[in-house]
């Protein structure tokens, strides 16, 4: 059975949207999952396995067959399991000893479910007990399906706060326009509008794009970007132009923004440490970087691709329109500046990328 390598099992954790969720997943299982008599696992939609725990011994008997971290439980891979049954059913399953396709899986049980995105219902992975059958309880699926629930909930109620975020960075703007406008997140759920009366959700193009854009429930409209979401003005496919100015502010040691301007108006986001070097490494190149060159910048190590790539791939979704790829940079168009503290020894303090050390040492 093929494992994933290190480097493509932390891109499919980066991207799976899970990672957050684990702690809730253990706390709901805890009162009646022994860890040493079974093992937790959670997979990505694919069915490959990104987390799993369980106690040493049982961990040595599921790596005896082929069941670790990186492995693919998929139907097609092992035939009949939890973990691959449920993403074909995309329903909570048990299967049970000899219910297993493969004979040297009959002395496990398995109960599983799949955990869906909320925004979009889509399958994000499968949340998966297993154990020897012998000592299966009965009511362990009831207890999956319903731990499943919750995670769905808790990725709801994060859902409703980042489009409640939204609502107050677009409010201002949606003000000043003239004619009808909406605010959407990057899967359409409205956050505010203007002109026209309340919309739930905006069917987007698979792939948005600053610009004119046809939308089926509204005809030709254009689209600009906002922090995790887009603009969308209605009957308006010549419209405004696109953001035409970036401001990285590195000034303050503890604080790091992003402002983005354009005709409607202007928006900032608070940047983690990590986004400040990747933007900060492209404020500096404006012909852009490649993800060897970022990782090199970043890490000293050209190979940590995939890392790159992770990162850049959640920095782009805030700044939609603005970032571009292949090589990755700043739009073209776009006026960048790039402030930075009085002093070099003060800039971005808590960084140890390469690129950012130089920095600070120049004189």
């Amino acid at each position: 059975m093929t494992v994933l390598p290190a480097d493509e099992l932390e891109h499919c954790r980066h991207v799976s949207g899970l990672a957050d969720l684990l702690p809730l997943l253990r706390e709901g299982l805890a009162p009646a999952c022994d860890a040493e008599r079974q093992l937790t696992v959670v997979t990505d939609p694919k069915g490959q396995v990104l987390w799993r725990e369980g106690g040493p011994a049982l961990r040595r008997s599921a790596d005896r067959l082929g069941f670790e971290v990186g492995a693919c439980w998929t139907e097609e891979t092992v035939g009949t399991n939890g973990i691959g049954t449920a993403l074909v059913e995309d329903r909570p399953v048990q299967v049970h000893s000899a219910e297993h396709f493969v004979r040297s899986h009959h002395s496990w049980t398995c109960a599983a479910a799949p955990l869906h995105d909320p925004r979009s219902g889509r399958t994000l992975g499968v949340l998966n007990v297993s154990g020897p059958a012998p000592a299966f309880n009965p009511a362990t699926l009831a207890l999956v399906t319903a731990v499943g629930k919750v995670a769905e909930a808790e990725l709801r109620a994060r859902h409703w706060e980042s489009v409640d975020r939204l609502r107050a960075v677009a409010a201002p703007m949606l003000a000043r326009i003239r004619g009808r406008a909406l605010a959407v997140d990057r899967d359409g759920w409205t956050a505010a509008v203007t002109g026209m009366g309340p919309v739930g959700r905006v069917v987007l193009p698979k792939a948005v794009q600053p610009g004119p854009v046809w939308l089926p429930s509204f005809g030709p409209c254009f689209v600009e970007p906002l922090p995790d979401g887009w603009l969308v003005r209605l009957e308006a496919a010549d419209g405004p132009a696109a953001p035409s100015r970036v401001v990285l502010d590195l000034r303050d040691p503890r604080s790091r923004t992003v402002t983005v301007s354009g005709e409607a108006g202007d928006w900032s986001q608070d940047l983690s440490p990590r986004h400040a070097e990747l933007l900060y490494v492209l404020a500096l190149h404006p012909a852009g970087r490649t993800a060897a060159e970022l990782a090199a910048d970043l890490f000293g190590d050209a190979s940590r691709t995939v890392t790159v790539r992770a990162e850049m791939s959640r920095v782009r979704r805030t700044l939609a329109g603005v970032l571009v790829h292949r090589p990755y940079r700043f739009a073209d168009g776009l006026e960048v500046s790039l402030l930075t503290p009085a002093h070099p020894a003060d800039l971005l303090p808590m960084s140890s990328a390469p690129v950012v050390l130089a920095a600070r040492t120049s004189t």
